[in-house]
């Protein structure tokens, strides 16, 4: 799996290529790098500069044009830089063809956002997940890593040169390894299961959301737990399952791992047990980081990728988290410009979400700890409702349990 070891080049300088075309503007590219800068480094690569071209698609040789891969290819030479990172998944075709006209080491998003998780993951359970997601994501793309072997193929039409065979052999080799891991996985999947069952009849809770919203340091101040919460792209992999009691309801408390923008294929696939957490949750607990000027966008990726998992409308609550981090610039009388979110006050943006999802949305710092006892007030409300409707005749002992705190 040396492919995927991008500890090696830690500290290395990369540069980072985006396209612009009609399904994506200028603005969105942009923050798509700065994203993509941001996975770099938590990688351990050194984002050193961005480029851009305006493509009505990608090229389906080269990604970027012929003129834009020199221009990257001269500035490459030129400053020493030995990675290349593009913003899309890379065609087999595309890969060969950008490494052998640069000449450096090149990433995709997948592959970047894999070795992150690989590095992430702790328990044997995530390992075998990102393991398997590598080899489907690798099976594809053998065929570039035999290149230096073309020169030894025979002359004849029914001969079979070095690099034929030995292709032939690691595909064998990384299918029965795929199959071994999808058969590890189906046994993990069935103790798991079983663990959910042995939890009882208690509402579970899920914590979703982009990644680096801040659900790691939420579900701290929920369980008074200690999860580990870092300010780096999917510092939680592993799901976390605490058991939480607000007043006197128990309940469990899940954080799952954060979605992102184009999330590999692969990835939501292996980890389809880790999100079955989201599947069996009765009532999810979406956190929104407010601050990231592009929220909205994140709010819509993360709706989309939960379709994806689920097709069941679960109750939600929408936590806008860390508005001690929202910046608001007013915009002048005589500027003509459209609005831009920064041009929005937080009081508009509470007006406008809170119109929208009603008694379902609060907005909270849980850095600062602002608004923890409303939002726990509100979890426990859903709690309570799910449970007296799961259990009908335990109404009756929360009336006498509130009417005891009155």
């Amino acid at each position: 799996m040396k492919d995927f070891i991008i500890s090696e080049a830690k500290n290395e300088k990369a540069v980072l290529v985006g396209i612009i075309t009609q399904q994506q503007t200028e603005d969105q590219v942009r923050e798509y790098l700065d994203e993509l800068a941001f996975l770099a480094d938590t990688a351990g690569i050194v984002p050193d500069k961005k480029f851009t071209q305006k493509l009505e698609h990608a090229n389906p040789v080269t990604f970027v044009g012929t003129g834009k891969l020199n221009e990257i290819k001269k500035y490459l030479e030129e400053n020493e830089i030995g990675i290349a990172i593009f913003d899309d998944e890379l065609s087999p075709k595309q890969l060969r063809n950008i490494e052998k006209e640069l000449q450096v080491r090149i990433l995709d998003r997948t592959s970047l956002i894999l070795d992150i998780f690989a590095m992430r993951a702790q328990t044997a359970y995530a390992k075998t997940q990102v393991e398997l997601a590598q080899y489907q994501y690798l099976l594809p793309r053998l065929t570039r890593m035999w290149t230096h072997l073309d020169r030894q193929r025979g002359g004849g039409v029914m001969m079979r040169g070095v690099g034929e065979t030995q292709l032939e052999s690691d595909r064998r080799i990384i299918l029965d390894k795929i199959a071994f891991l999808k058969d590890q996985l189906k046994t993990i999947d069935r103790q798991m299961a079983s663990q959910r069952k042995n939890r009882g009849k208690m509402v579970r809770v899920a914590l979703v959301g982009y990644t680096n919203v801040g659900k790691s340091t939420l579900m701290n101040l929920l369980s008074k737990s200690d999860v580990f919460a870092e300010n780096k792209l999917f510092a939680t992999l592993d799901t976390t399952v605490r058991k939480v009691i607000i007043d006197n309801l128990p309940f469990l408390l899940s954080d799952t791992v954060g979605f992102i923008r184009k999330l590999p294929t692969h990835l939501v696939e292996s980890f389809k047990s880790t999100l079955d957490e989201v599947r069996e949750a009765d009532l999810l607990v979406h956190v929104v980081d407010i601050s990231h000027p592009n929220f909205e966008e994140q709010i819509e990726v993360v709706n989309n990728t939960l379709r994806d998992i689920d097709k069941e409308e679960k109750p939600t609550i929408l936590v806008f988290n860390k508005v001690d981090a929202f910046t608001y610039v007013p915009k002048d009388e005589d500027d003509l410009t459209p609005i831009k979110r920064e041009n929005i006050s937080l009081e508009e943006l509470k007006q406008t979400w809170m119109h929208k999802m009603a008694d379902d949305c609060i907005f909270i710092s849980a850095k600062e700890k602002l608004n923890i006892d409303e939002l726990k007030e509100k979890v426990y409300n859903k709690v309570k409702e799910i449970h007296i409707a799961r259990y009908p005749y335990n109404d009756f002992l929360f009336q006498k349990y509130d009417e005891a705190e009155e």
